[in-house]
């Protein structure tokens, strides 16, 4: 019997081992087919237009770094702008957000799970649906091709689901902490300040995250309200590498390269606040 077992303990081992490296072969060709398209754009960004043509798939020898330059000198304004839009969205719709979730958490009064009901359907309208009434608006109200017409709709566009996952995670916090701060005399803005707003960090940093990839890679509004060059975001301005008679694919791929390493950045340091949120914030709180 002992013979056995150690007999059948290294078979056991083997198999486990077998079975692990297997796993990882066949995640590691995942990734690889996930992040072949981004390294063929960095390949890709440091060739020019006849490397391309001869060879499509090769190594960029020599290497054109000069594409970087030109794509941040066609592009450096395009990010000021950019950069503008997604703090004032970002802001409005963490400061909305958290007070709107917090209000439909912690309070009572007529009407409040109708009103959450209804901005809880506001989710199911596609965005193309509120196109043509969004822009008709913009028009009536004089912002077309100023930065109001990128930043007020990309707040009312990005508000919805920050309200949601707010209230969410706030309603999921134990309420002796709440009762605790009231017996020590603590205002509503106390709660609001000292407990709510610290507790709340993980869904910050996925709200955060998210309104900035939406309004980052946001394509058709800004191209359709905008026609200043100032105001032209990232996302719009790189399309110019495209000319009419001709097309540098190479500061094309460097100016893309450029514009994906802001998101790159943030999702590397907000990536566990985005986890944690999203496992939070989508949670139906026990009551």
């Amino acid at each position: 019997m002992t013979s056995l077992s150690k007999t059948a303990r290294p078979r056991r081992n083997n198999r486990i081992r077998v079975q692990q490296s297997t796993l990882v072969a066949i995640l590691s060709f995942l990734a690889f087919i996930g992040l072949f398209p981004y390294l063929f754009m960095v390949l890709t960004s440091l060739k020019n237009n006849q490397q391309i043509v001869d060879s499509y798939w090769g190594l960029p020898i020599p290497a054109h770094f000069e594409n970087y330059v030109a794509a941040w000198d066609q592009t450096k304004n395009y990010f000021i702008t950019t950069f503008i839009v997604v703090s004032a969205t970002v802001i409005a719709v963490l400061l909305l957000g958290l007070l709107s979730g917090f209000l439909f958490a912690r309070f009572s009064f007529l009407g409040r799970n109708f009103l959450f009901t209804v901005v809880g359907l506001l989710l199911m309208v596609p965005s193309i649906a509120a196109l043509i009434p969004l822009f008709v608006l913009s028009k009536d109200l004089n912002m077309l091709n100023t930065i109001w017409v990128l930043i007020i709709p990309s707040i009312a566009a990005n508000l919805i689901l920050a309200v949601i996952l707010f209230r969410n995670f706030i309603d999921s916090i134990q309420q002796e902490l709440f009762d605790a701060a009231q017996v020590f005399g603590a205002t509503n803005t106390q709660i609001f300040r000292y407990i709510v707003t610290p507790l709340s960090f993980p869904i910050i940093g996925t709200v955060s995250l998210l309104t900035m990839i939406n309004v980052y890679n946001d394509f058709f509004w800004p191209l359709l309200t905008v026609t200043d060059d100032n105001l032209r975001t990232v996302a719009i301005g790189i399309q110019f590498f495209q000319g009419q008679n001709a097309t540098d694919y190479g500061g094309l791929m460097a100016g893309y390269t450029l514009a994906s390493v802001p998101l790159l950045l943030l999702f590397a340091f907000l990536s566990k606040y985005f986890l944690a949120g999203i496992s939070g914030g989508l949670a139906t709180p026990d009551k």
